[in-house]
């Protein structure tokens, strides 16, 4: 009998509370029996708390002040800071001097939160997860510090699988790798395509059913609808031209020559925010479902597949 499957896909949730509380919701809410988070799980801001002599604190959130002089305000501030993505944290104005005078002191303090954070998600996920019968799988993007791996490795539910092969159901396979194509940014999980192609050769390798099998690739292939991104110049600016942003594709040629050559069932991607949207090349389905994390909107990726075919797809934003 052939398995089925139900699976809820997400990626680039960049840190938001409100984001990974419906991620680790969306399988009873869905009815998935598999929940994968396909990286890209760390903030990349911290809003500091400043506090001040009377005990209230300051805090300054995109563009705006605020003055909040009860535990209740700060409470409701963190949350909602967290929430879109942000990383709050509470300081003494001589503390918060020290960590602004020190580069290394900033980069501490960010790991420090980050791994914390990460840390609350993992139990969230264990809580509401355990005993349900659906299996969650969390790994990497390339904007990930290294530094959370650990975190993801901790966990006795929750599972990691990046460069890994796994089995969701006993028959449909997964392959997972958050590393990224060369960026602008210079992101901690980076490389070129030759060694991106080298790993997705390894997991390969050990697929024992690849029409079944799902390629959990952060970076979509290049030249399709899910890898259009603006162009930047040097100062890492959008280029313009004749009033319009300039579009270019930003995916891997080694995702795609791989994806053409092997020919899974599925792809599933993400890294470019605004490119949301279906691919199809050759057999193989890839779907990126984008991401509106600064929003607090849970952008997805629901499907059913059987055997060597996917029943059902639907992109999903709420």
């Amino acid at each position: 009998m052939l398995a089925k499957t139900r699976i809820f896909f997400v990626t680039d949730v960049h840190g938001s509370d409100k984001c990974f509380r419906k991620f680790v919701n969306a399988g009873k809410f869905y009815n998935a029996n598999v929940l994968i988070n396909g990286g890209d799980i760390a903030a990349k801001v911290i809003v500091p708390f400043v506090k001040r002599s009377d005990g209230s604190y300051a805090c300054k959130y995109a563009g705006e002040e605020y003055a909040l002089k009860s535990k209740e305000k700060v409470d409701e501030m963190v949350k909602n800071v967290r929430d879109l993505g942000c990383y709050a944290y509470l300081v003494e104005p001589k503390d918060l001097e020290e960590i602004y005078s020190s580069k290394e002191r900033q980069d501490a303090l960010f790991k420090e939160l980050m791994k914390e954070s990460l840390t609350r998600w993992m139990r969230l996920a264990e809580e509401r997860l355990r005993g349900t019968g659906i299996r969650c799988y969390i790994s990497p993007g390339n904007d990930d510090p290294f530094e959370i791996d650990e975190v993801l490795n901790s966990s006795d539910y929750v599972i990691n699988p990046e460069e890994e092969v796994v089995e969701l159901d006993g028959e449909h396979e997964m392959l997972t790798l958050g590393t990224a194509n060369r960026t602008p940014w210079k992101t901690p999980r980076e490389a070129d395509e030759g060694a991106l192609r080298e790993k997705i050769d390894k997991m390969a390798s050990q697929v024992k059913a690849m029409k079944k099998a799902i390629f959990n690739f952060h970076v979509p292939p290049i030249d399709t609808a899910l890898d259009k991104a603006a162009k930047l110049d040097e100062n890492l600016r959008q280029v313009v031209s004749s009033g319009h942003i300039v579009m270019i594709s930003a995916g891997s040629t080694a995702v795609r020559s791989s994806i053409e050559e092997y020919q899974p069932l599925m792809g599933l991607h993400g890294h470019i925010h605004e490119s949301g949207g279906t691919a199809r090349i050759g057999r193989t389905m890839c779907f990126n479902p984008g991401s509106e994390y600064s929003s607090g909107r849970l952008a997805g990726f629901l499907g059913e597949i059987e055997g060597e075919s996917i029943r059902s797809h639907q992109l999903t934003s709420g």
